[in-house]
């Protein structure tokens, strides 16, 4: 690489993360364009099977006082989640993870599928798309919803010029575009539904094919080589 190839992350790197880019010979600025908090909730009913669609939701819930006394109980109920980082967060947590899949809307199918005569708890942000409860919804599965953490905007303007932006959710790519334009920029995104907030705006779109940080940073390096 002759001129630097400058990388934006709408979200901070971890160290071994920013470092396998450093490594390939990007220059790399990492700043959070959302910012997630953990929110105080009560659980007053609980269905049969538990709903996590992120970290951030397995997260609040087991830092939350009152879940403390129930979590003993609540490892007997399976659990349903997307995202194999959410799913390895509630293994280490002693929880049955039943199913688990890269999408919401994947795991919608599997629910409405195979699970249709089952309740379940959803434990989600103000963000949320609707995909899930709607899904669940139409097919007449019994459900009840639990916020468990906020999502904000924190948008920001870039004066640099970057060659490539990574997105890590919809929410990142409604932040960062609240202040910034896209133009040339090739945008690496974690999923579908991340490149989907994109799609009016760019056609300069690439898809992770797991949607993990590690993934985004791969297909990174991969572009230029």
């Amino acid at each position: 690489m002759a001129k630097s190839i400058q990388i934006l992350s709408t979200k901070v790197l971890s160290g071994i993360q920013k470092q396998e880019l450093v490594k390939a010979g990007f220059e790399v600025a990492a700043y959070d364009f959302i910012k997630t908090e953990n929110k105080s909730f009560e659980i007053k009913e609980l269905n049969e099977n538990l709903l996590f669609t992120s970290q951030n939701a397995v997260h609040s819930f087991l830092a939350n006082p009152k879940s403390k006394d129930l979590i003993p109980k609540l490892r007997d109920k399976n659990v349903f989640c997307v995202g194999l980082k959410t799913k390895a967060l509630l293994s280490d947590n002693g929880f049955n993870v039943v199913a688990y899949t890269g999408y919401a809307s994947d795991l919608a199918e599997i629910i409405t599928l195979i699970y249709n005569k089952e309740s379940f708890t959803f434990f989600s942000g103000n963000l949320r798309r609707d995909t899930l409860p709607d899904a669940l919804k139409e097919a007449g599965i019994k459900f009840n919803e639990i916020q468990v953490y906020d999502t904000s905007l924190q948008p920001q303007k870039i004066k640099t010029t970057v060659d490539a932006l990574l997105f890590f959710s919809p929410s990142g790519v409604e932040s960062y575009l609240k202040e910034n334009t896209i133009k040339k920029e090739t945008c690496f995104c974690i999923g579908e539904t991340t490149a989907e907030a994109l799609h009016k705006i760019t056609k300069n779109i690439i898809i992770a094919d797991q949607p993990t940080v590690e993934n985004v940073i791969e297909d990174v390096i991969n572009e230029y080589k």
